[in-house]
């Protein structure tokens, strides 16, 4: 598809095989890649650690971006083992289950404020780490959704983190773009992911997509994962700062 071969990558956020980031992290191997890839805890490793061999991953490290060691240990392996990166992907959210579930009005505030670190500054805290080690420039991948975009029924204070995430991503491409560095913010359409199944209704939401977009279509990983390599490819450098929409067009008609 694009060509990565001899880039060097990180992805965070595979949790099994049908995560956004496994799509990602297959299509990026498949265009040459080397891999970098996470898991979250000892309970995850023995399911994210086979799909990471099962992709040739040179490097696979804990990192629970609560743990500020962890970040550091794992950029640390990584200058130690390649020198450098070329791009990062971040996909990762979380927010309690009474918060997500409730009205926004009604969140607690280190519900809020758990939500937006580990959905939103780790990747700003990622950005500051991958910055030294992307020399000759590099991309810096998130996943949003479109509920940062208008009001998205039981998805509570995630979609305030969620647009704070995007508007970090646009920040973060013009504060590094002169280093040759571009941020995005990915945009999928609903999808049936173990973080999706957190949703009440989430059945719903979907078949609402299927109905209502012009393409009348769920998007897969591996479409996500498609993007993401051409993001991540030269053939993409002159693009930056954008919150793109991959979602058979929903996003046009509300």
């Amino acid at each position: 598809m694009f060509n990565l071969h001899g880039k060097k990558g990180l992805v965070v956020g595979i949790a099994n095989n049908q995560s956004i980031a496994y799509g990602c992290a297959k299509c990026f191997e498949l265009c040459g890649a080397d891999l970098a890839i996470t898991y979250l805890n000892e309970k995850a490793d023995k399911h994210v650690r086979p799909l990471a061999e099962m992709l040739g991953a040179s490097i696979i490290e804990p990192l629970d971006v609560e743990q500020p060691e962890q970040m550091e240990a794992l950029f640390k392996v990584i200058e130690e083992k390649w020198g450098r990166l070329d791009f990062v992907l971040h996909s990762i959210a979380f927010a309690p289950k009474d918060d997500l579930h409730g009205r926004v009005v009604d969140s607690s505030q280190s519900g809020f404020l758990r939500s937006m670190d580990i959905s939103c500054h780790s990747f700003v805290r990622m950005a500051k780490l991958a910055e030294p080690l992307m020399k000759n420039g590099g991309c810096m991948l998130t996943m949003s959704y479109m509920g940062a975009d208008e009001v998205i029924n039981n998805y509570g204070i995630m979609g305030p983190v969620k647009a704070a995430l995007q508007a970090v991503s646009r920040y973060l491409a013009a504060e590094m773009g002169p280093s040759g560095i571009r941020v995005h913010a990915i945009s999928p359409g609903p999808l049936k992911t173990r973080a999706a199944s957190g949703i009440k209704a989430f059945d719903e939401l979907m078949e609402k997509a299927i109905e209502r977009s012009p393409l009348h279509t769920l998007v897969s990983i591996e479409d996500i994962g498609a993007l993401s390599a051409f993001l991540c490819s030269d053939v993409a450098k002159t693009l930056t700062g954008g919150t793109i929409y991959i979602d058979g067009g929903y996003n046009i008609v509300g």
